[in-house]
């Protein structure tokens, strides 16, 4: 597996079957197998044809999967796609710190990633990801959400929070070779989304945190289910717009700004999301994950083709 991180915690096949075969007797018979697409946060295996084991890759990783396993039972009934069943946690152990998750397997394909790419019309994907956005944002938050340290991310604090770093990222992105990415443009997008008047403070709302094409299923050009609730927080939902310019064309965008209705100043700081998520993915995983540099590029290439 491909080290990511400076404090990536060692995970190979022998490590997961032992794991499984302490915790899960009645999987040891079942073929176990790493996947080529294992994400930055869980090192993912396929254990026989229905289920999916999902290691922390980094210590700390055991609170986004007991925060899955805690509210992924109670937003699944009211989420209009499939999202992961936890079958089971198991406990750290065999030099392996971290607890994990065992998950139902879900079936689709990773959409493409769109961009400014013309000629795709995606209308009905972009249909389906509103309905995802607004049934979480239409979700009751029940007080004990509220006072639960781990649903608390800087994704949904005010974007204003990100000024500094976001600043740091761009020229950070100014050393790397071969980004062919207009970061002057990137910036004044960003300064215009700062110089917005101050917004009332957003009502608070449930919003995945990460809701990119790597995070997503389909089937037939339709969402089939949404993936991975590890970033699953409440606070200002508007991070959650940025999939609109990764998966998305221009026109199928306005498709979900209209179901989801964001005003401007709302969709600007969509936009101003989306860059601040592709400029820090950019110097961490420049020259590890090439396809995940790519879909952001991508991204941020269409919120400045819409912004030009």
């Amino acid at each position: 597996m491909t080290s990511l991180h400076d404090d990536e915690l060692m995970i190979d096949v022998p490590l997961v079957r032992a794991l499984v075969d302490r915790d899960l007797p009645g999987c040891d018979s079942l073929p176990l197998r790493p996947l080529a697409a294992s994400g930055s946060t869980n090192a993912l295996f396929r254990l026989g044809d229905d289920l999916l084991v999902r290691l922390p890759r980094q210590p700390g990783g055991s609170a986004a999967i007991a925060k899955e396993a805690r509210w992924l039972p109670v937003l699944a009934p009211l989420l209009p796609v499939p999202v992961p069943e936890v079958v089971a946690v198991g406990a750290p152990g065999l030099g392996y710190p971290e607890a994990w998750s065992v998950v139902r397997w879900l079936a689709g394909e990773v959409p493409a990633v769109v961009g400014d790419a013309p000629g795709c019309r995606t209308d009905g994907l972009a249909e389906d990801l509103a309905g995802v956005v607004l049934a979480l944002r239409q979700a009751e938050v029940p007080p004990d959400a509220l006072s639960d340290p781990h649903l608390l991310s800087y994704r949904g604090d005010p974007l204003e929070a990100m000024d500094e770093q976001t600043r740091r990222d761009i020229e950070a992105c100014r050393t790397l070779d071969g980004l062919d990415l207009d970061l002057d443009a990137a910036l004044d997008v960003w300064e215009q989304a700062m110089a917005l008047p101050a917004a009332e403070p957003a009502p608070v709302r449930w919003y995945h945190g990460d809701l990119l094409a790597e995070n997503l299923l389909v089937r037939d050009g339709r969402l089939s289910a949404v993936l991975d609730f590890g970033g699953l927080a409440v606070g200002d939902p508007a991070v959650d717009l940025m999939v609109a310019w990764e998966v998305l064309d221009a026109g199928s965008r306005e498709v979900l700004r209209r179901a989801v209705g964001v005003d401007d100043h709302t969709w600007l700081r969509g936009q101003a999301w989306t860059l601040c998520v592709a400029l820090m993915t950019f110097p961490y995983y420049w020259r590890t994950m090439p396809e995940r540099c790519a879909a952001r590029l991508a991204m941020a290439r269409a919120v400045l083709a819409d912004a030009g």
